[in-house]
């Protein structure tokens, strides 16, 4: 990554009648950085997309290497729609191919297949492509020019884990070697791995930038500790005498701002006390916590993001490890967006 600036956006404005779907936006992507935008529904993620990369009108400044969006060489970019309907009776080398000899320079088809895990469905029909293969094969056009800056509207939605983590690889790749990337999803695992710095956008206005790192510890609030059990509200008053901040809910207590070496004071203070527990579940703060903090939104079992330790039901300490998370809720809605 260097600092040329090669996506641009100053006072972005769009309105479809009364929606505003674009609110002033303004942001700057790097040679070789992998910018990632997250925002609900309609908050107006396609809309910047398509803005950015000449497809759609917008007020304000929209360039690309320095040029308008709507003038800039067209041979230097790969955008991956979110919604892709190409002919299903061509095979997904048909396709690709299709799509490579619009420019005057592309890439070898079966290179690029490989590249995205198609190489042994080359021949297939389209339509006989699995939901996960066929958004393969629409990244796999968006790669056949071999671009420069690379736009992928929630490129991984439908594709198993194997694939999808094949895909961030590739991506990663594609990054070090000097490739722009300005990526869309509703995954935050996705965004949070792969992203230098991560952009949120909630009703057409970019309310916050940073890295996935600066965001949280911005956003993202203090980590927790959730005591689960039918019998655990009697541990309440132990834990606040430990100098714990508690909340009781429904079969759980809840303790704020706890550090990972504050969890034997925890467990000592429960089993001090004759208290026994279900579960500990101990939550740092993450990617996700910001998007449900700056959006407002809610989700069911909004504790369990990030757990790291759980404690077996007689209350004995068994920490258990806990992998790293990435596909959690990578399964991204399609988006409707203005």
């Amino acid at each position: 990554m260097n600092d040329a600036t090669v996506v641009r956006a100053v006072d972005a404005r769009k309105a479809y009648d009364e929606t505003v779907a674009l609110d002033g936006v303004s942001l700057d992507v790097r040679a070789g950085e992998v910018f990632g935008l997250i925002g609900p529904n309609g908050a107006g993620k396609t809309t910047l997309v398509r803005a950015l990369t000449g497809t759609a009108d917008a007020e304000g400044t929209l360039e690309l290497f320095g040029a308008p969006a709507r003038e800039s060489d067209r041979s230097r970019v790969g955008l991956l729609p979110q919604e892709f309907g190409p002919p299903e009776r061509l095979t997904a080398r048909e396709l690709v191919a299709y799509y490579g000899g619009l420019y005057d320079e592309s890439r070898p088809v079966d290179e690029v297949l490989a590249d995205v895990g198609l190489a042994a469905d080359a021949d297939t029909w389209y339509e006989k492509l699995s939901g996960g293969q066929k958004r393969r094969a629409c990244v796999a056009t968006a790669l056949v020019n071999d671009p420069d800056v690379l736009f992928l509207d929630e490129p991984t939605t439908g594709i198993d884990p194997a694939g999808r983590r094949s895909l961030w690889a590739l991506i990663e790749e594609l990054a070090d070697g000097g490739v722009t990337v300005f990526l869309t999803s509703h995954s935050m695992a996705e965004v949070e791995r792969l992203s230098d710095r991560v952009g949120l956008l909630r009703d057409g206005d970019l309310v916050a930038v940073g890295t996935p790192a600066e965001l949280v510890a911005e956003h993202g609030g203090p980590a927790r500790l959730v005591v689960a059990g039918p019998d655990v509200e009697a541990g309440a008053d132990p834990l606040r005498e430990a100098g714990f901040a508690v909340d009781v809910g429904a079969d759980e207590l809840v303790l704020g701002d706890v550090a990972p070496t504050d969890l034997a004071d925890a467990v000592t203070a429960l089993a001090d006390a004759g208290v026994t527990y279900e579960s500990l579940t101990w939550t740092e703060p993450t990617l996700e916590d910001v998007y449900l903090r700056l959006t407002g939104e809610t989700f069911e079992g909004a504790f369990t993001p990030g757990a790291s330790a759980v404690e077996g039901a007689t209350g004995d300490a068994t920490e258990e490890p806990v992998g790293d998370g990435a596909d959690a809720g990578a399964a991204a809605a399609t988006e409707v967006d203005q």
